[in-house]
């Protein structure tokens, strides 16, 4: 004969704490600051990018935070699967 098979219930979603979640968005609004002053610097005058390569290293490493402080919000935002 066959045995019966016993399967387990399904676990109850992850809980996550919302102390954690309002740091981690706090945190990534903080990383958002350092892109909105490069689009600000960069919308006064656009022309001395092309002229000044560092001053264009520097834009692109201050949205690359940014990006990092949009994935932060994103991550913190997006519900558990």
């Amino acid at each position: 004969m066959s045995e019966p098979v016993f399967s387990r219930p399904p676990a109850p979603p992850q809980q996550r704490s919302g102390c954690l979640q309002a740091l981690t968005i706090v945190i990534g609004v903080l990383l958002l600051l350092p892109g909105l002053c490069a689009l600000f610097i960069t919308g006064i005058d656009p022309k001395f990018l092309l002229h000044d390569p560092t001053a264009l290293a520097l834009i692109v490493v201050c949205l690359t935070i940014s990006a990092g402080g949009v994935a932060l919000i994103w991550a913190a935002v997006r519900r558990p699967q």
